[in-house]
């Protein structure tokens, strides 16, 4: 009997150290299952899910920036071309310049014509009239090509041109054909919109936006591309969708580039 009783004390001494060894195998695939599922539940496509946001077509993970989103720095024009809102022109009602009001019209009431605040502005070594406004003569180191150019306004007054950074027929279409005649007097002599350049080149840039000129100087690309996203930003003008990826074209060769053109007074 002694030995019966010990026999069946073995056995359950022995049933018990198997279940013991058991519950650590037991515990560590029940872990498994809740990681597994826990894995498939943030896997799911869900609507706002963080994922999204890293998890590209077909579940390839990318850290780059979505096109025309977040890839400039605050400030930069990179950054203000992100928030330009994107849409078609506007072909109807036709442009008019008579919309814009008269030709160089002396809107600060300093005496002089908007086209000789300009040049006195960006020419040096200038003679003025007995106006004190007209300028006579004077010297331009031209933007659009880096040009050394004599102006003689007796010889040859068209050698330099005063041109609308965001062309009047560009603005008249991305918005401008909605303003009051005011704010478009306005914009038309706004001298952050305005320079003294080359003529011919003048002539060549016309009325096309970025996406359909750039000045032959390669070193003119970015801050004349920064200063057309800053007018249209203080003026809450758009750009056609060739004409934004044309700007980020440019302005990524440059991210720090900073706006131009974007403050100043308020308009009407």
């Amino acid at each position: 009997p002694g030995r019966r009783g010990g026999g069946r004390g073995m056995e359950v001494r022995g049933v018990a150290r198997r279940k013991k060894n058991q519950l650590p195998a037991r515990i560590a695939g029940l872990v498994l299952v809740i990681a597994v599922a826990l894995l498939a539940y943030l896997l799911a496509d869900r609507d706002g899910s963080p994922l999204d946001d890293i998890i590209g077509d077909g579940g390839t993970a990318t850290t780059e920036p979505s096109v025309g989103a977040g890839a400039g720095e605050p400030g930069s024009a990179l950054a203000a071309l992100d928030a330009l809102p994107v849409q078609e022109p506007i072909e109807s009602p036709p442009y008019e310049r008579d919309e814009f009001g008269a030709a160089w019209a002396d809107v600060d009431d300093n005496g002089c014509d908007t086209r000789n605040d300009i040049l006195q502005r960006d020419l040096r070594s200038t003679t003025l009239g007995q106006d004190g406004c007209t300028v006579l003569t004077g010297e331009l180191t031209d933007p659009y090509t880096t040009r050394i150019i004599r102006f003689d306004r007796e010889r040859n007054a068209s050698a330099v041109q005063i041109d609308h950074v965001v062309s009047l027929s560009d603005a008249w279409q991305t918005g401008a054909y909605a303003w009051t005649d005011e704010r478009r007097e306005a914009f038309a002599n706004d001298p952050e919109n305005l320079l003294a350049v080359d003529g011919p080149t003048n002539v060549s840039k016309s009325d096309k936006n970025a996406a359909e000129w750039l000045p032959p100087a390669d070193s003119y690309h970015c801050p004349l591309v920064a200063r057309q996203v800053g007018l249209k930003t203080r003026y809450g003008l758009w750009v056609t969708p060739e004409e934004a990826e044309a700007m980020r074209r440019v302005l990524t060769t440059c991210p720090d580039q900073p706006v131009l053109g974007g403050a100043g007074p308020s308009q009407p």
